[in-house]
């Protein structure tokens, strides 16, 4: 599955765009999400971080431009694969100081839309094992790894907690820490913390990055110490 943005201030090259993928793509799960300005999915992109996969940005909007654009979504989250649509050669090479998947000179060809997707495919796979995937209905998150703190169940839902946001979706604790590994440890049967991001450990508490504080169950409390001194090793 696919979660595809195609982000130009032409309306007309929006639905062009789409048409083109959707006869390219055979998967009826992939989704499409249009945006008109660079400040349009600037201001979507803060709520929606790890939600979109791949993104077909123009260069030559107006106001904020796609290499402004670009900059702005790249810092919230670097994973986010991006291929830059212009009309002018000219622009081509400026798109990879910002890591850019590729470019595409409009019209786009149905056999440049070919490669760019198998090398977005390509490029997801090699993430996955840097960032956690999970869903909450029909909404996927592609959360990185490396900004996750702790995840905490209650009942059937599970909040997953990073350095500038949160996530919720329906699962099992078990499952995720199996999924993950032992770079993160059980410190309670309600929270799973990443054993990097511990700090300290009092009696009955474990501090963590960003002044969190949680509680650590007693029988927890000989795993996690030698997790934290095996994270402080492979520091």
């Amino acid at each position: 599955m696919l979660r595809i943005g195609i982000c130009d201030d032409v309306y007309d090259a929006r639905i062009i765009l789409k048409s083109s993928l959707e006869r390219i793509i055979d998967d009826k799960n992939t989704s499409f999400y249009e945006f008109s300005s660079g400040e349009g999915i600037v201001s979507w992109f803060k709520s929606h971080i790890g939600e979109l996969d791949l993104l077909f940005l123009d260069m030559e909007m107006k106001d904020l431009n796609g290499m402004e654009t670009a900059k702005k979504l790249k810092q919230m989250d670097n994973g986010i694969q991006i291929v830059f649509l212009t009309g002018h050669a000219d622009y081509v090479f400026d798109g990879y100081s910002v890591g850019a998947l590729g470019y595409i000179i409009k019209p786009a060809k149905t056999e440049q839309l070919k490669d760019v997707i198998n090398r977005a495919k390509s490029a997801i796979y090699m993430e996955m094992d840097k960032a956690y995937i999970c869903h909450s209905g029909e909404t996927y998150y592609r959360i990185p790894i490396k900004k996750i703190l702790y995840f905490c169940s209650e009942k059937r839902q599970v909040s997953c907690i990073t350095t500038d946001k949160s996530y919720k979706f329906y699962g099992k604790l078990d499952d995720v820490a199996s999924e993950l590994g032992d770079k993160f440890i059980r410190i309670h049967k309600r929270y799973l913390v990443k054993s990097s991001a511990i700090e300290k450990i009092d009696s009955n508490e474990v501090s963590i990055y960003g002044n969190i504080n949680l509680p650590i169950s007693r029988s927890c409390r000989q795993d996690v110490l030698l997790a934290m001194t095996k994270a402080e090793l492979e520091g």
